[in-house]
């Protein structure tokens, strides 16, 4: 697996964030949707990646930097046909690796509540990730779960 920083120029990107999207609305109140549309995910503050097997995209996820010490988890998703097979784990790490040499201090993510994104709850948690109160611009919200994760300059964050 290849993990690289993308342009969201690929048709095969384009069509995982638009699955994302979708999904997204289809499981939540329009007003608790927070996913980023291709737009937004191409602001200077924030770098995305996606992974590739070959000519195979994997999945993608998004580094938000909020201020310098704390970033948001934006955008994470595996494409349908390679759940269940640890992308999402391996760009998780990759992505808290980045956060750890930027020296970040913290990473924060919003998820839903429903049990659609439980399994995702389950991998942040599975990675230390706790949760917490809303930030930056989050209010409180039943359909929203917040997490965040310190990141000390003496952890290692292949652990």
């Amino acid at each position: 697996m290849q993990i690289k920083i993308d342009n969201l120029t690929h048709p095969k990107v384009v069509d995982l964030l638009q699955q994302h999207l979708d999904d997204m609305y289809a499981t939540s109140p329009p007003e608790s949707v927070h996913a980023l549309d291709l737009d937004k995910l191409r602001e200077p503050d924030i770098t995305f990646w996606t992974a590739w097997q070959q000519q195979d995209l994997l999945g993608c996820g998004a580094l938000k930097i909020l201020t310098a010490q704390h970033a948001e988890i934006k955008s994470m998703r595996t494409a349908r046909e390679h759940l269940r097979k640890g992308i999402a784990a391996q760009m998780l790490k990759f992505i808290i690796l980045q956060a750890h040499n930027k020296g970040l201090k913290r990473l924060s993510l919003e998820t839903g509540s429903q049990a659609f994104f439980h399994p995702a709850i389950a991998l942040y948690q599975s990675h230390n990730f706790e949760f917490c109160e809303p930030f930056a611009n989050y209010n409180n919200d039943p359909n929203s779960k917040f997490m965040t994760l310190v990141l000390e300059s003496s952890t290692d964050p292949e652990d």
